[in-house]
């Protein structure tokens, strides 16, 4: 029998690099958001592939051949990040703030109080448009903290904005 106490459920495990239960209802972006970014990758690859035809057809020099091979496959493995990447993103809303979390190595894990915003934008460039999506931008105090969440449904962006700006009001009066 071990001397080691079993981990308390209530307040978190014994060993401090043992992650802690995730406990957050996160909601996922639309996977939609893919095809937005690797269409607006696919159009800088094609930009920077058409120079280094154009140049390798001009010149013949093999080093341009080279590039071009390079550029096709860490082109490959950008389509995978990306994939990986929209599958991070993730959103939760608590009782007194927003998470909002991204990010494959280096992960990142917002947290935006409600009576810290000052305000929440939505936004849809033409890509997002085509595909049906927007953003939400929050802004606070400090520029550092500003989060976004993209690839929602514009009806989704619109009842997420409208909650936080309602949170935000009540928050702020009872300070």
């Amino acid at each position: 029998m071990s001397d080691v106490p079993a981990p308390d459920p209530r307040t978190g495990p014994n060993d401090p690099l043992e992650p802690w239960p995730d406990t957050v209802r996160w909601q996922p972006v639309s996977r939609d958001l893919i095809w937005v970014e690797l269409i607006q990758f696919g159009f800088g690859l094609v930009v920077v592939l058409g120079g280094l035809g154009i140049g390798w057809a001009l010149t013949g020099r093999w080093f341009l051949g080279l590039a071009i091979v390079a550029v096709v496959l860490l082109g490959g493995l950008r389509v995978v990040a990306i994939v990986r990447a929209v599958h991070a993103w993730g959103y939760a809303e608590r009782d007194n703030d927003l998470l909002v979390r991204h990010g494959l190595l280096i992960r990142r894990l917002s947290i935006v109080p409600y009576a810290r915003m000052q305000f929440v934008d939505v936004s849809a460039g033409p890509l997002e448009r085509a595909f049906n999506l927007a953003t939400v931008q929050l802004h606070t105090a400090a520029a550092a903290s500003d989060a976004r969440v993209p690839g929602l449904r514009p009806a989704e962006a619109s009842r997420l904005r409208d909650r936080l700006t309602a949170l935000g009001e009540d928050r702020v009066e009872g300070l």
